[in-house]
C-alpha cells in the first residue's frame, strides 16, 4: 500500500464527503519512506499546500488515504481508503506559523468535524 497525503479545505472535504470519494485537487504528496520521519515531512509539505488552497485564514486539512499503487493518486480515492485526517485544531489567521502541527482526527469523526 502507498500512502498519499491530501491537501484539502473543509469545504472540499465536505463535497468529498457526501460524494463517497476524495478527488485529489492540486498536489498529492507521497512520504519519500515508510518511517516516521518521513511521514511527518509529506503531512507538513500536503499542510503548505492546504494553506495555500485557503489563501488566507481558515484550518489546514490533509487527508491521509492508502492506495494499492501510485497509479491511484490522481485518480479519485474512495472514502473506505482514508486512513486518518488531520488538521487545525482551530480556524488560523493568515500568515500563522506554518509549522504549527496539526491535529489527528479518526475517520469516524469526519462528520463532527464537518458539523
Amino acid at each position: 500500500m502507498t500512502r498519499l497525503y491530501l491537501p484539502t479545505t473543509l469545504d472540499r472535504l465536505r463535497v468529498a464527503w457526501a460524494a463517497g470519494s476524495f478527488a485529489p485537487q492540486g498536489d498529492v504528496v507521497v512520504a519519500e519512506g515508510d518511517d516516521e520521519d518521513s511521514e511527518y515531512a509529506a503531512l507538513m509539505t500536503a499542510a503548505d499546500a492546504s494553506a495555500d488552497l485557503l489563501a488566507g485564514a481558515g484550518r489546514r486539512v490533509v487527508v491521509v488515504a492508502e492506495v494499492a499503487d501510485l497509479e491511484g493518486a490522481g485518480r479519485p480515492v474512495p472514502l473506505k481508503r482514508v486512513v486518518a485526517l488531520h488538521a487545525d485544531p482551530d480556524d488560523r489567521p493568515a500568515g500563522a506559523d506554518p509549522d504549527d502541527d496539526l491535529a489527528w482526527y479518526a475517520t469516524q469523526e469526519i462528520p463532527d468535524l464537518l458539523g
